[in-house]
């Protein structure tokens, strides 16, 4: 059995992680004022670069706000928040999300899922469309939920691609980590096989170039991962 190389976080991954875990937790509520960066450098035993650094991606993951010469805010993240910011109540949560939160990324997955596919069928090249068989390839074969996660965000990515539109593959990038820890969850509960037959079926309507059968499948075959026989949560 082939084990993984284990790394140690920097100090900038713990002090983002401490203020993170704080804000989520709602020791640090919404609107508090945080201690000056020397404060929390030497309450945290950091430095000055290290708070400065973590503190710049957390106003990035919309956790706070700098307002200049007043000081560093505690942010509304839920309002204010990335993708990034849902990662991290992710792992906050252990690596797993509510049930509404799971709802909502598989709404917007639907609506990323349709446009891609419908664009594929009216623009892309015969050629193109057959590109998308190497990552079914790699979906068939894969041994792990986590290689099968892998492989149909892959599968998905380049369709988006072969799409034509220059900002879906950028939407679906954002999406990454947390459609793929959707799809573990599904590969680890239903099987890979299940993974593979959704992305064939997927596959099959695009190369026919059927826009309803593409879009009433993606439609269905998500709402059963809502609320039907293949719920996720």
């Amino acid at each position: 059995m082939k084990f993984q190389k284990l790394n140690a976080p920097s100090l900038k991954e713990l002090f983002i992680s401490e203020l993170e875990n704080m804000i989520i937790s709602g020791k640090l509520p919404i609107g508090t004022k945080l201690p000056s960066e020397r404060e929390l450098a030497t309450s945290m035993q950091v430095s000055r670069a290290v708070v400065n650094s973590g503190i710049a991606e957390l106003e990035q993951k919309g956790f706070v706000v700098v307002k200049p010469r007043i000081g560093t805010f505690v942010e509304d993240y839920r309002r204010n928040g990335t993708m990034d910011t849902l990662v991290s109540i992710m792992k906050y949560n252990g690596g797993s999300l509510s049930q509404e939160e799971i709802c909502s990324i598989l709404e917007v997955r639907i609506l990323f899922m349709n446009l891609a596919s419908r664009l594929a069928i009216e623009t892309a090249t015969d050629a193109a469309i057959e590109g998308l068989s190497f990552y079914l390839e790699k979906l068939k074969n894969a041994t792990t939920p986590e290689d099968a996660a892998t492989s149909i965000f892959e599968f998905s990515h380049e369709l988006s691609f072969i799409s034509g539109n220059m900002l879906l593959p950028l939407f679906f990038i954002s999406f990454r980590d947390l459609v793929c820890s959707l799809w573990v969850r599904y590969a680890t509960k239903y099987g890979i096989e299940e993974l593979y037959q959704s992305a064939l079926s997927i596959y099959n309507f695009v190369r026919a170039r059927d826009v309803r059968g593409a879009l009433d499948y993606i439609e269905t075959s998500t709402t059963e991962c809502i609320s039907g026989t293949r719920m996720i949560y």
